[in-house]
């Protein structure tokens, strides 16, 4: 015997989300696919605690669709740091990327980890987590390439550069507006 998991059901601003605890989770995804909800539209996380707060949670997101009558279904749960989400990739193959990317950006444990998506190995921390700390240039150096003048060359500064796409002196004498 099966049970339903428990949903509650919330409205606002037109849009319905069920509110599902994180054990009912997967038995929420696995009821609404059987139901027709078969295409997955997107899987998303919110940072819902505090920076520096005890218990820091996330509230994880799941809207599919069911072809047949357009209509959509968002679940949602919430994860503590140290709980793991259970995948939903088995059932909506686009959800993989999605599970992944949560747990990089945000730190989310998952049952079933892949590989690194976005970040390399050695980038430390979660960057859309709301206690990670933005470092300035100056703390850690930036990758791309530099502002003229930022590199301590005899670059030209900011000030005496054109604005990207103005020709330099070279090209001829600038020609007024009105003028032809």
């Amino acid at each position: 015997m099966t049970t339903t998991p428990k949903t509650t059901p919330k409205t606002a601003f037109g849009q319905t989300i069920h509110h599902v605890e994180l054990a009912d989770w997967l038995a929420a995804a696995a009821e609404h696919h059987g139901k027709g909800f078969v295409m997955f539209d997107w899987l998303g996380v919110e940072d819902a605690g505090r920076p520096g707060a005890v218990g820091q949670r996330h509230a994880v997101f799941l809207h599919v669709i069911d072809p047949r009558t357009r209509e959509g279904v968002m679940l949602r749960t919430e994860v503590a740091e140290t709980d793991p989400l259970p995948s939903v990739a088995h059932l909506w193959k686009g959800a993989e990327w999605h599970e992944r990317e949560a747990a990089e950006m945000f730190g989310i444990t998952l049952t079933e980890p892949g590989d690194h998506l976005l970040l390399p190995d050695s980038f430390q921390g979660h960057p859309l987590r709301k206690d990670f700390v933005l470092a300035a240039r100056v703390v850690r150096p930036w990758p791309g390439r530099l502002e003229p003048g930022e590199d301590n060359t005899s670059a030209p500064s900011r000030r005496r550069t054109a604005p990207p796409g103005v020709p330099d002196p070279s090209w001829g004498p600038r020609r007024e507006e009105g003028t032809q």
